[in-house]
């Protein structure tokens, strides 16, 4: 086992590492721009050391500073994270070339799934099935009218190389598609460096269900169920379930296996998650991407199967075999997880950084945990991701989950910054949610048009 590691990430999920790793008895070093001098994370760890000034690019995507404080401080692995480098396979193979594992796939594998176009055909070649769409990129708008004829409307476009909903595009009709291809490839190009565009045909309606896998070194591959993260804005996620209430028994080993044959078709290691697209109409579902890092919504799993997914990651880069088998593997109960973000809905959901003058995260009771790096008196500072807290609770059943997170709502206070904690709560107890009744079109096409009525 490694005896200390560096956490190349910053807020919760830098929180959520350096407590699994002191768990593991494991020494971290923490990372920091100039900005998060007095973040949550640079106080808890065992050792902090400043990377660069508070823009991105210049500290936490500086891959060169933080290799440098790792083989500085003596730390024998790396963990990303999520965001920033984590998928970064340049930055993999430099902490291969100083002697630094990375705590993740490896970087032909991350690659390789990274590439919409490339991901699809090995998916194809694993027999797992995949959306229509084009057969490779698309680099101009007359190709894109000649798929788009092919393959039929409505067609998604979708930056080749990107993510987190850069380069994303519903184009319903050959009206639409040029003015729509020019915005999505301009955003990509900006985005990941890369306009190359892959287009798919829209499966609608539809539930955006994901698989957490883990893999280790030996070939082991287990699934830990699925979540489903359909309740979306602008193709980000705002609160995620585990299980879906949309899957039965059957279709959840459907799944599951579909899951497992992708990982081990490309050699997959460590912590990952399938994402697919169900058609509830038909029953079928579709490849859509691989995420090759661990998830926000990962807690969710973790409360419905017992595993904890950070600690077997670092498990697994030091070279240990998965200590249970898929029959070991039993979803207990149902799990909710509720994104805090510093924002205002009221006014388009736009980002409110500042100070935390007074703050009361919900506590006491059976399945309920905050993963957050806030505190009173902490300064969210504006250069970063809006999120600063995760609520997520547990519950024997999915109503009971419900009821929990109201209540776990309801208690949270953030005073000196907005948040879109009482969106939430109005969101969790929407009778459509309540009922399990969505899709991924729910949130902007029914929810919020009314939510932002009763507001004005």
């Amino acid at each position: 086992m490694f005896k200390k590691i560096l956490i190349a990430n910053r807020g919760e999920i830098a929180v959520r590492i350096i407590r699994a790793a002191r768990e593991l008895g494991i020494q971290t070093v923490a990372v920091y721009s100039e900005a998060d001098r007095n973040a949550l994370h640079t106080l808890i760890a065992d050792e902090a050391v400043c990377i660069g000034p508070a823009k991105a690019t210049e500290s936490y995507l500086n891959m060169h500073q933080i290799i440098s404080a790792a083989v500085t401080l003596g730390a024998e692995a790396i963990h990303p994270g999520f965001g920033f480098l984590s998928e970064n396979s340049k930055f993999a193979n430099l902490c291969e070339e100083v002697g630094v594992k990375f705590i993740g796939p490896s970087a032909l594998v991350m690659d390789t799934m990274g590439d919409k176009i490339n991901a699809r055909a090995q998916m194809l070649a694993a027999n797992v099935p995949v959306i229509p769409g084009s057969d490779g990129e698309v680099y101009d708008a007359t190709q894109a009218l000649e798929v788009a004829q092919k393959i039929g409307y409505p067609v998604m476009l979708k930056a080749s190389a990107g993510g987190g909903g850069k380069g994303i595009r519903k184009v319903n009709s050959q009206d639409e598609l040029l003015p729509n291809f020019s915005s999505a490839q301009a955003e990509a190009q900006a985005a990941f460096g890369n306009g190359a565009m892959y287009m798919e045909r829209v499966i609608y309606p539809a539930r955006h269900i994901e698989v957490q896998i883990l893999a280790d070194e030996f070939g082991h591959v287990v699934h830990l169920g699925e979540r489903d993260c359909s309740l979306q804005r602008n193709n980000q996620k705002v609160l995620e379930e585990a299980p879906s209430i949309a899957i039965g028994q059957s279709l959840r080993a459907e799944i599951g296996a579909a899951a497992v044959a992708a990982a081990k078709h490309v050699g997959y290691e460590n912590a990952g998650t399938i994402e697919f697209l169900l058609d509830e109409a038909s029953g079928k579902f579709y490849f859509m991407e691989m995420n090759t890092r661990i998830q926000v919504e990962h807690p969710v799993t973790e409360f419905v199967t017992g595993v904890d997914i950070v600690k077997n990651q670092i498990k697994i880069a030091a070279g240990e075999a998965l200590g249970f088998t898929q029959d070991d593997i039993k979803i207990k109960g149902h799990a909710i997880e509720c994104r805090i973000n510093a924002e205002n809905p009221k006014f388009n959901f736009a980002p409110s950084p500042g100070k935390i003058t007074d703050l009361y995260l919900p506590s006491g009771g059976v399945g309920l945990r905050v993963d957050s790096a806030m505190y009173q008196g902490y300064t969210i500072p504006p250069y970063y991701d809006s999120m600063i807290a995760k609520v997520i609770v547990h519950g024997e059943n999915r109503f009971e989950a419900l009821m929990k997170m109201q209540r776990a709502l309801f208690e949270l206070e953030v005073e000196g910054v907005h948040t879109n904690a009482e969106f939430q709560l109005d969101l969790i107890s929407d009778r459509h949610v309540i009922a399990g009744d969505y899709d991924t079109a729910f949130l902007g096409e029914v929810f919020l048009p009314d939510y932002l009525k009763k507001e004005d």
